[in-house]
């Protein structure tokens, strides 16, 4: 790989990363949601406080100045720019399996979360085996496994946490209200320009969410990299790209957009997201052991074992 494409490990700052990545999530708190098989109503967090999992009016001045510089820098122009260097030939991309790449994210920004102490191999082990007690289905539990490796991009072309962390939300038409912190948006450029500031911008209604473009980050980058890699079902990109697309799947914003294959995608990430947001406090569980099993679900679902990062 040229050098240019890597990033020296002491040149990113994993420990700031995780902090604001954890303190997002405190202000995400997501209710129960109802459906079933898949997206039945998680049992692992029946009993847990979940008033603890979103502060949003509490929220400390670190995540409210991410905020501003996320909502300022994500315009259509920086958007468009960050998928031509995702899909350019001249792009060196790294190649390992899923498993390998746990690992390098574990360098990055292992024990750096200021509220627990577990790995990220540990955290994204949590998401997956919550998942498999409460009876999910195999595809599901490998979703929560992987849902987290996005945050390989801070290794490679991202110009901060801004474009790799926090909730995410579509450019090119008015941002929503219901998104968190939208006052914060007065100063993105797009939120002046007489197309990108309509309710539809330059999208049609109906067109399909697969049509609109999010704001890049951890999620997005992830969901390029796996929807051509693996065999995951569309439910399971969903989650992954939809898991921080709070406004809409939690507060209802842009459902204009939406067909019948995205409402039925909804249901799927409001399965999902109680296992990302409350399963850090669960026990710890033991990478070592736990390795076997997750091993052969990673092979069933990406198998061509080696995966461009």
């Amino acid at each position: 790989m040229a050098p240019s494409a890597i990033y020296d490990y002491n040149d990113r700052d994993g420990q700031a990363l995780e902090a604001i990545s954890d303190a997002v999530d405190e202000v995400n708190y997501i209710k129960g949601k109802k459906a079933a098989l898949y997206d039945d109503k998680s049992n692992f967090d029946s009993e847990k406080d979940k008033t603890q999992f979103r502060q949003y009016d509490q929220a400390c001045d670190r995540v409210k100045s991410f905020y501003r510089e996320q909502h300022e820098k994500q315009t259509v122009a920086y958007n468009l720019a960050a998928r031509n260097r995702f899909r350019s030939a001249a792009r060196a991309r790294d190649e390992m399996t899923v498993w390998e790449a746990m690992e390098k994210l574990n360098t990055l920004i292992d024990e750096s979360d200021p509220d627990t102490s577990l790995s990220q191999i540990q955290h994204l082990l949590q998401s997956a085996e919550a998942i498999r007690r409460d009876g999910k289905p195999r595809w599901m539990q490998l979703t929560g496994l992987i849902h987290d490796l996005g945050k390989l991009l801070f290794f490679y072309d991202a110009r901060g946490q801004w474009d790799v962390v926090g909730d995410t939300f579509p450019v090119g038409c008015a941002f929503d209200a219901r998104i968190i912190y939208p006052e914060s948006f007065a100063g993105n450029p797009d939120a002046r320009d007489p197309v990108y500031s309509t309710e539809n911008g330059i999208y049609e209604p109906g067109c399909g969410l697969d049509n609109v473009m999010l704001s890049w980050g951890h999620d997005e980058y992830l969901y390029h990299v796996v929807k051509d890699q693996s065999t995951l079902p569309p439910e399971a990109l969903a989650m992954i790209r939809y898991h921080s697309f709070y406004s809409w799947h939690k507060e209802g914003a842009y459902r204009q957009f939406m067909t019948d294959k995205d409402h039925e995608m909804l249901k799927a990430v409001q399965a999902f997201n109680p296992y990302d947001l409350y399963s850090k406090s669960d026990g710890v569980p033991s990478a070592e052991e736990l390795k076997p099993y997750y091993m052969d679900l990673i092979d069933e679902f990406f198998p061509q074992k080696i995966i461009k990062w």
